[in-house]
């Protein structure tokens, strides 16, 4: 159906540019109608996060090092409890469009000093963000800029950057690959150690050696000169065609698969405009027509984030966890137990197919039916039992405290009724109609605190498990 009130288009922006679109979020952003929305999602800078989790929290008690299961733990936190969900959505994006993997960068602070940089950078100038990332240890060493010197050029960096970053393929020469790696000679980093490092986080920096660096003339996108990286990614930005890809690929993150390339020209124009303006082109979009159409609504497969990480805000598992934080105990130390449902998220994430921090390889994670599949289906409905604590030997063990939700209405219909309109499910009548039975079975026709999630986990399940909740 059309998207026609504002109430039901600001739902359709949580769900796209936030974290979903949990009643409590619904009522907070629509106050002011879909403009005030759209306002209070850009000017997150202004909103105070509320996460007050360091880093240093999931240090390694005996040595104080910090695993990347620790980092990945503490982002999984940052996700459900975050304030500010488009700066996160954003910064999810962009692990996704400068993919680069744990599995290769051991360093854990290196891969921390990069979700850092997407984050700093999420709706800001694209041109400051791929100038800071063509300098980021962890990317060095994710395309081996490191090994790129003179007259033994690596073209790792300089391919990826035009056809990931900029570009994409089709739009630049192998000429222009040879002659950016040379531009991008000598761009390397330099390893730290503790008693050196400017902070306790930093575990390498950029390092720029003038002695590897092939200092000759270079050709490249029709220009010629004595470029360096700099360069070559400020000749790269100023093409016309990359504010086309990356509007593109913005799009269909956020709204649905193949744009009109009408569509496309437009946003890319203001985001041209803006001097590349990440936050400007994304209020563009928020604004456009194209993304309230018939076309855009519902029509975005959940990815595992989409999925585990909102149904968790939308229960206020952020909220309890921040709870649990602040009646730590007097002694200061990290109450464990509150990071328990990020854990358990970051673990399902990666059984659906997303593991943060370690994306397939250096194009991201797939989209749309890709994240559809027997297993990870399997993995969508088990989600369920994770959440009311009916998985039986999880790693990762949870309970939400089910009962709570049924106050007004504890019987096998408000059960539905409540889960239904919590996780934001658009279901047919008739599907309302399976889950009440199974409902009533489940809680032998009367619910209480023995039954509540058992009866809740079989009914998220069937949720979980219908076709209509795949889509955003």
């Amino acid at each position: 159906m059309a998207l026609t009130t504002d109430n039901q288009k600001c739902a359709h922006l949580l769900r796209r540019f936030g974290l979903g679109a949990s009643e409590a979020e619904v009522t907070y952003y629509c106050a002011d109608g879909l403009n005030g929305a759209i306002d209070r999602l850009l000017a997150y800078s202004n909103v105070d996060e509320g996460f007050p989790v360091t880093l240093e929290d999931f240090a390694n008690q005996k040595n104080g090092s910090i695993p990347i299961q620790g980092v990945v733990t503490w982002w999984g936190m940052r996700l459900i409890m975050t304030r500010r969900p488009l700066q996160e959505k954003m910064t999810l994006f962009w692990h996704n469009h400068f993919a680069t993997s744990a599995n290769k960068v051991s360093g854990s602070l290196m891969m921390f000093a990069q979700n850092e940089t997407l984050r700093r950078n999420a709706t800001g100038s694209f041109r400051t963000m791929l100038m800071e990332i063509a300098k980021d240890p962890a990317m060095i060493y994710w395309l081996d800029n490191q090994e790129n010197v003179k007259g033994h050029a690596n073209e790792n960096f300089a391919r990826e950057v035009m056809e990931l970053f900029t570009l994409g393929i089709g739009h630049y020469s192998e000429t222009d690959i040879q002659e950016g790696a040379r531009a991008f000679t000598g761009y390397t980093i330099q390893r730290l150690a503790p008693n050196k490092a400017p902070n306790k986080r930093t575990q390498a920096q950029f390092a720029f050696r003038a002695a590897r660096h092939d200092e000759g003339e270079k050709s490249f996108l029709g220009s010629r000169g004595y470029f360096t990286g700099d360069d070559i990614i400020n000749i790269l930005l100023d093409q016309p065609r990359t504010s086309e890809f990356i509007t593109k690929k913005l799009w269909e993150w956020f709204a649905y698969q193949n744009p009109d390339p009408q569509l496309v020209q437009r946003l890319a124009k203001v985001f041209r405009d803006s001097n590349l303006d990440i936050g400007t082109l994304l209020k563009a979009m928020m604004k456009s027509s194209e993304f309230y159409s018939v076309k855009a609504e519902r029509a975005i497969v959940k990815n595992p984030a989409d999925f585990c990480v909102s149904t968790l805000r939308q229960l206020g598992v952020g909220e309890q966890m921040r709870d649990m934080i602040a009646n730590a105990p007097a002694d200061g130390s990290f109450p464990r137990q509150a990071a328990g449902p990020a854990a358990a998220a970051m673990q399902s994430m990666k059984s659906m197919g997303m593991a943060l921090l370690y994306p397939p390889d250096v194009a991201g994670w797939p989209s749309g039916n890709a994240w559809i599949s027997t297993a990870t289906m399997v993995e969508r409905m088990t989600w369920g039992d994770r959440i009311f604590g009916q998985a039986k030997a999880a790693r990762f063990p949870m309970r939400y405290p089910a009962i709570g939700l049924f106050a007004s209405d504890p019987t096998p219909k408000g059960v539905v009724n409540k889960l239904v309109s919590v996780f934001d499910a658009q279901l047919k009548p008739e599907r309302l109609s399976v889950l009440v039975k199974a409902a009533e079975r489940a809680s032998t026709g009367g619910l209480g605190p023995n039954n509540a999630n058992a009866t809740s986990a079989i009914v998220a399940k069937l949720i979980f498990a219908t076709p209509e909740f795949q889509f955003s």
